[in-house]
């Protein structure tokens, strides 16, 4: 979905918005009022509120997407293909914190397009799954459980932004410390 200039600027206000009063507490009028416009003037250029929350969530979901079939069309050995998909989820949240926040937190309100969504996010879960498990089973390693697994590495990586604070110089540090974290929680002494 290609968005236009002004479409995109209204998505930057949103965000900000949205990050600062939650989706449920701001209105279009908000919105307008940030923009210095008229709230009618504003739907010239979206349907709705809904509309933004929908360019967030389905253009994170996007992102993520492309960077998995990345990493499952890479061709290393196992860990370090589970080190690049821990990296490249990482990239999209830390190139889109305040946007990765409103996916994690606010797609529960979409309404029109919810159960499309819904099935995008099990999607992407069980394209994970597969790619873990297959991990696994290439190193000899025990999986015990790959649904909880999948889930509690992109629960952990989703809610990183947490993390990074603005005024951080290098995120890489951090970004090594997460997938170390992740990684030895996850092999132990399999590592």
């Amino acid at each position: 979905m290609e968005l236009k200039e002004k479409q995109i600027k209204i998505l930057e206000v949103a965000v900000e918005l949205f990050k600062e009063k939650g989706y449920m507490g701001s209105s279009v009028r908000d919105l307008a009022t940030k923009l210095n416009i008229k709230a009618a003037s504003l739907y010239a250029h979206i349907r709705s509120k809904e509309e933004i929350l929908e360019w967030i969530c389905f253009g994170v979901a996007n992102e993520f997407f492309e960077e998995l079939q990345q990493v499952k069309n890479t061709k290393v050995p196992a860990q370090e293909k589970l080190n690049l998909f821990i990296e490249k989820h990482l990239s999209v949240v830390l190139k889109n914190r305040d946007v990765t926040h409103i996916y994690s937190n606010e797609w529960k309100h979409l309404e029109e397009r919810l159960p499309e969504f819904v099935e995008l996010r099990k999607n992407y879960q069980q394209e994970v799954e597969q790619l873990i498990s297959e991990i696994y089973e290439a190193q000899n390693w025990e999986l015990r459980s790959p649904a909880f697994t999948t889930r509690f590495i992109l629960h952990t990586l989703n809610n990183s932004y947490f993390w990074f604070k603005r005024n951080i110089e290098s995120t890489s540090e951090i970004t090594d410390e997460i997938r170390d974290k992740i990684l030895f929680g996850l092999l132990g002494n399999q590592k």
